[in-house]
């Protein structure tokens, strides 16, 4: 099992950060383009059992498929999203939104886990968690960009 966490200040109200990050739609906003993301579902605000799918080109521009479910909701607290079907042998990501005096923290957790065992671990360490890491650094440069830093 492997765990990711990140956190980032912005300076906007709670109110309009969850109106972000509630609308399924946004995530292909802070997604690199050179992942060729592209997902099916409806424009309204998540829900708990909301499955989302996605298609993604991660490696030599071969498509992926992944689909995830919304599966816990607190509004303007925190959602949860789990894998369904895709890459990994498990995959559960916690979002977190704290009202700061500035603004707002985001806190996001992931645990995951990859297929096939030791050599999962391997691709893991090769490649899986410095992806996650860049994936979340384009995420950090595009939340600054849209909304301001503190």
């Amino acid at each position: 099992m492997h765990l990711r966490k990140y956190s980032q200040k912005v300076p906007i109200s709670l109110e309009e950060c969850w109106d972000f990050f509630s609308k399924p739609s946004n995530l292909k906003v802070i997604t690199p383009d050179y992942l060729s993301f592209n997902m099916t579902c409806d424009e309204c605000e998540m829900y708990p059992g909301q499955i989302i799918t996605y298609t993604i080109k991660p490696v030599l521009n071969i498509p992926l498929k992944w689909m995830t479910e919304i599966t816990h909701v607190e509004k303007f607290k925190y959602f949860i999203d789990e894998q369904r079907m895709g890459p990994y042998k498990l995959w559960h990501h916690e979002h977190r939104f704290i009202p700061i005096p500035e603004g707002v923290e985001m806190r996001d957790m992931i645990y995951y886990q990859l297929p096939f065992g030791p050599l999962g671990r391997l691709i893991n360490t090769l490649k899986v968690h410095n992806d996650i890491d860049g994936i979340f650094a384009y995420r950090r440069a595009k939340m600054i960009e849209l909304f301001g830093n503190i």
